[in-house]
């Protein structure tokens, strides 16, 4: 209740301020991920041998004569990172739950907000089990996986900050509602595969680590045969609106969606046939958030939840905050 008072107690967040903090989660949650492909390219996931600390009885690098200065500061770089997601998320719940004190029907605002540190706590176990394990295929990929799904969380929060909370009432049919799901679900699936393309890879953060044994030709098959379901469905949906009557803003969307979505199928196809270069694998890492925020942004179009009520508090009489 205290701590409640203490938040009531903060400047109400303007709509410019709103949108900014979900935008810096986006970026930051999306970041990660990258910054998080160039430990792994350059080899500098063991730059930090142990976790939380860099090294035994340190936080910070230390000269080594086993690690390199350079590798040691882009693994610390990338865990310093971590912190600055890290008061993103913090402020983001801070903005949603000043919100929610003058319109406590935003719970549902609250909530998304509260995915993003609960995210970043969630990565930094995972990312202590990925150093601690000397970089094991699997666990880098749950570690990017979590990266993923917290992009999608954060795409869902910008929104929610400017949408309402009536109940979902859905602008297309039935029927596009279940091919959205399924271009979800097929968007998923590439992301998975594209994982274990990586742990079969050349780049996998430290020279000794082991690979996925497995042929990488087949599995570079399964992940681009998804990305192929994924645009098979993406083109259904369009066919399926253009009989319906989609509303504009579905169009804009989905148009956006297919050119990310090539860009990215073409940038995978050129990394691989140029054998995998170290400055493509985080381009890709980054046209895959992109592919994430552009299916979020088009999954929430999709959707009418009324109109926002809380770009401007309450006001004093009727505010439970302005009463404290």
């Amino acid at each position: 209740m205290q701590l409640s008072s203490l938040v009531a107690r903060l400047p109400y967040p303007s709509k410019a301020v709103q949108r900014a903090l979900a935008i810096a989660a986006i970026v930051t949650q999306g970041g990660i991920g990258v910054t998080g492909s160039v430990v792994r390219v350059t080899g500098s996931g063991l730059g930090c041998p142990t976790w939380p600390q860099c090294f035994e009885g340190s936080m910070f690098p230390v000269s080594h004569p086993e690690y390199e200065t350079l590798t040691q500061w882009i693994e610390f770089g990338n865990r310093l990172l971590t912190g600055v997601v890290g008061i993103v998320a913090a402020l983001c719940v801070l903005a949603a739950w000043r919100i929610q004190l003058d319109h406590p029907e935003r719970k549902r605002l609250v909530k998304l907000a509260w995915t993003m540190p609960g995210g970043v706590v969630a990565q930094a176990v995972i990312g202590g089990m990925t150093v601690l394990t000397g970089l094991l295929w699997w666990t880098v990929a749950i570690h990017f996986l979590a990266s993923t799904v917290l992009v999608w969380l954060a795409t869902l929060l910008l929104h929610a900050f400017n949408e309402g909370d009536e109940r979902p009432r859905w602008r297309v049919a039935e029927s596009g509602k279940a091919l959205l799901v399924t271009l979800v679900a097929a968007m998923a699936g590439v992301l998975v595969a594209g994982t274990t393309v990586t742990g079969a890879g050349p780049h996998g953060g430290d020279p000794d680590t082991p690979r996925l044994q497995a042929p990488i030709e087949t599995l570079t098959f399964v992940h681009g045969s998804l990305l192929a379901v994924y645009l098979i469905v993406l083109a259904v949906l369009g066919l399926q609106w253009l009989r319906a009557g989609a509303p504009k803003q579905l169009w804009r969307r989905y148009t956006v969606v297919w050119v990310v979505a090539l860009a990215q199928g073409a940038l995978g196809s050129v990394q691989y046939a140029l054998g995998v270069p170290e400055a493509l694998v985080s381009f890709h890492v980054l046209g895959s958030a992109a592919v994430i925020v552009t299916t979020a942004a088009l999954w929430c179009a999709a959707r009418d939840r009324g109109p926002v009520t809380s770009f401007s508090p309450a006001p004093a009489e009727a505010s439970p905050a302005g009463s404290r």
